[in-house]
């Protein structure tokens, strides 16, 4: 069971984006409102069936998490729109697979050794190459034009330190010494409240009741299994294998983007985002592995 538990985080989140970009007419404040409220019904469903110990330091650092994921989620759907699912997955998922070591070995001890260090930056020097092989996009296409594709990159980056403080808090003591299933309802809690506010302050409260936003739904279910998945794998497997394998997701969203939802390619942009997947992949184990 424990090796399954490796291979589903990479499916839902690889198949959450293909979901939410095939929902037609749907705006940013559409998606990420039904991606939250569809997991945090599911994390309510499960505390309801479990009834695990929730303490309130677990519960405000989950929450904490929670609201930060949606900080990263936001810039993503954004990014969907403008550049698509097929180049946004493979930069977004280099910048944290870049992003959540350094975390890792400045706040938590790991990365150790001297050897562990010289491995674990060489292999983000090869996630950088891969983030910009991934990057690389025919200026014809409107995609790919430069002041569009810079604007979205950069908001990549500044968007993606939610996800990587996201990742991170787990490590901390309060999370690993806390129950798994509350650790999640924490999460979604803070999500919801985050998503709420976002749409409050932007005067998009109206999303809520919204057809597209229940469509949604379908991606905060895969977005609950995967998320709740990892966290058990994270327990079975460790910390290490985990994350590698769940970051095989943007092998799947990005393929799927360009073979199910058809997001046009030339043969040169088609060559440089398989070479680039193939380097982030290499440089995320290289970094966890070694």
């Amino acid at each position: 069971m424990k090796y399954i538990l490796l291979f589903i985080p990479a499916i839902g989140w690889g198949l959450m984006p293909l979901v939410i970009a095939s929902i037609k007419k749907s705006t940013v404040y559409n998606q990420i409102v039904g991606t939250v409220a569809g997991a945090f019904i599911f994390g309510v469903i499960l505390m309801a069936i479990v009834r695990p110990t929730i303490t309130w330091p677990l519960f405000w650092i989950s929450a904490l998490a929670g609201a930060l994921w949606v900080v990263g989620q936001v810039g993503q759907y954004i990014s969907y729109e403008k550049i698509g699912v097929s180049e946004t997955m493979p930069i977004s998922t280099g910048l944290q697979l870049i992003g959540v070591p350094l975390v890792g070995m400045i706040f938590f001890g790991e990365w150790a050794k001297t050897q562990q260090k010289i491995w674990g930056f060489l292999g983000i020097i090869i996630l950088i190459v891969g983030v910009v092989f991934t990057s690389l996009t025919d200026q014809k296409t409107e995609e790919g034009n430069k002041k569009n594709q810079v604007a979205t990159i950069i908001l990549l980056i500044v968007t993606s330190l939610g996800y990587i403080s996201s990742s991170s808090l787990p490590q901390t003591p309060i999370a690993v010494q806390g129950d798994s299933i509350s650790f999640f309802f924490g999460q979604t809690a803070g999500m919801l409240v985050a998503v709420f506010i976002y749409t409050l302050v932007t005067g998009n409260v109206h999303a809520w009741v919204e057809k597209t936003s229940l469509q949604g739904g379908a991606a905060g279910l895969l977005y609950g299994i995967a998320q709740l998945a990892y966290v058990f794998s994270v327990k079975d497997n460790g910390v290490n294998l985990s994350f590698v394998m769940s970051q095989l997701c943007v092998v799947i969203s990005t393929l799927g983007g360009i073979l199910f939802l058809k997001e046009a390619k030339s043969r040169r942009d088609l060559i440089f985002t398989i070479i680039g997947l193939v380097l982030i992949i290499a440089g995320a184990v290289i970094t966890r592995i070694f």
